[in-house]
């Protein structure tokens, strides 16, 4: 069985720097897509980051140039750092899996949509404040 759990979430002040991690088990395939999102209160949760396990990651145009996806040599965790937050950045943070085999060009911002991503894990909050 998958598992994902987020952590790293906090307070942070604008133009900091914040480091989430997710640790995933189980068996994610191949060549899994994984994916980070967040959600702000009153909208709707979208995708930031979509990390084609280890070969290419597609950022939201918002995030590109502040958020960095990397992943263990051991796939066990897949980090997502975020730099000179801002206060838009605030929300819960999730990550997700669509398991199997992807590939770069499936596992992308533009192509993937929310509801395609099967497993989630219980999200871990971002406050961005003065």
């Amino acid at each position: 069985q998958v598992e994902l759990q987020e952590s790293g979430g906090g307070s942070v002040e604008p133009g900091g720097s914040l480091r989430l991690s997710c640790a995933v088990s189980g068996d994610l395939g191949e060549r899994p897509c994984l994916g980070w999102f967040r959600q702000a209160p009153g909208k709707e949760r979208e995708g930031v980051a979509y990390h084609n396990w280890g070969i290419l990651t597609s950022y939201r145009d918002s995030v590109k140039g502040r958020f960095a996806v990397s992943q263990d040599s051991d796939k066990s965790t897949v980090d997502l750092q975020i730099t000179n937050v801002q206060p838009e950045d605030s929300g819960m943070y999730y990550c997700a899996a669509i398991t199997g085999f992807t590939s770069s060009w499936y596992c992308s911002i533009s192509s993937r949509k929310t509801s395609d991503f099967r497993n989630w894990g219980q999200g871990t909050r971002v406050t961005v404040a003065s």
